[in-house]
């Protein structure tokens, strides 16, 4: 089993960082009556929205057989939310309540967001919605303004420390500073990352383990590529073909990898380059998106 299933949180104490966040939902659920029914968790790839969802389901005092997840591979677009709504009106056999969870909700068309805004406005009283994306932005205002916004956070080094040892200690095993230094790097702050990392990490001898932690690095190649040509200025002309081959990719996580990789220039060089660099990429791209990554980039060439 994948150590972020096996270890996944399942109370708010059980959570490592997000407590500004978590204090507020805690406050929030004090009063069923007066909760909202409808959520909105946003952040960075595996910083625990989905995790935050099931937890606040459960305060909610929802059965876990009402606790439905829908991600975009099983949205047939408009019909999955005309199904949706049809189904929200009937209760849970049993009583209680239901909740939803929408996994990457920004990938839903515009159409069906629409849709959605009806039963968002008037939702059953024994329904609850926890929308989780990556990208706000791509929601439509209608629809966020419709919702209890919260936003997860990556981990500080502190805390991927406290959660890579403590796994490892729970699984009988241990590892050396080093490894766990080349993990929080590479994993850039995403519990759930650092954690598929260790699986493989401890999967093997130790005197394979470091290069295994390093060999993470690998799936970054393309955001590393373009922290390079960053620091050596290579020149409008070249970083923008690299940009070209991100576009796939969460502009906020290629934001982390280049603010660590400038910060680790800087920490173990004078480099005026890698200063100018956190300056240009130190605001969060959450409502921007790929632009904002296209635009730090163009400052920073220009500076």
């Amino acid at each position: 089993m994948s150590f972020h299933i096996k270890y996944r949180p399942k109370t708010f104490e059980q959570i490592l960082g997000n407590r500004t966040t978590i204090l507020a939902l805690e406050n929030m659920l004090k009063d069923k009556e007066s909760c909202p029914h409808s959520f909105l968790f946003h952040g960075p790839t595996g910083t625990g929205k989905t995790t935050l969802a099931r937890i606040v389901a459960r305060e909610l005092g929802c059965e876990d057989m009402n606790i439905i997840e829908i991600d975009t591979a099983q949205f047939r677009g408009i019909d999955t939310i005309r199904d949706l709504r049809k189904n929200a009106k009937y209760a849970p056999l049993g009583g209680g309540d239901r909740v939803y969870i929408m996994d990457e909700v920004h990938k839903i068309t515009g159409e069906a967001q629409n849709a959605f805004l009806k039963i968002l406005e008037d939702t059953p009283k024994h329904i609850y919605f926890i929308l989780c994306t990556t990208d706000p932005n791509s929601l439509l205002p209608t629809v966020r303004n419709r919702c209890s916004q919260f936003q997860t956070s990556p981990l500080n080094d502190k805390q991927m420390f406290n959660l890579l040892t403590s796994v490892t200690e729970a699984e009988g095993d241990s590892i050396t500073q080093e490894i766990i230094e080349q993990i929080t790097l590479d994993s850039q702050g995403s519990p759930r990352h650092a954690l598929q990392i260790l699986k493989q990490v401890l999967n093997v001898p130790e005197k394979r383990r470091l290069k295994i932690a390093s060999e993470a690095a690998i799936e970054q190649t393309e955001s590393i590529t373009l922290c390079r040509a960053l620091i050596k200025n290579e020149g409008w002309g070249h970083i923008k073909n690299i940009l070209k081959g991100l576009k796939t990719q969460e502009a906020e996580s290629v934001r982390r990898v280049v603010l660590g990789y400038a910060s680790s220039v800087l920490l173990n060089s004078l480099n005026d380059r890698a200063a100018v660099i956190l300056e240009c990429f130190e605001e969060p791209f959450y409502n921007i998106g790929f632009p904002g990554l296209v635009l730090a980039c163009y400052r920073a060439t220009h500076l």
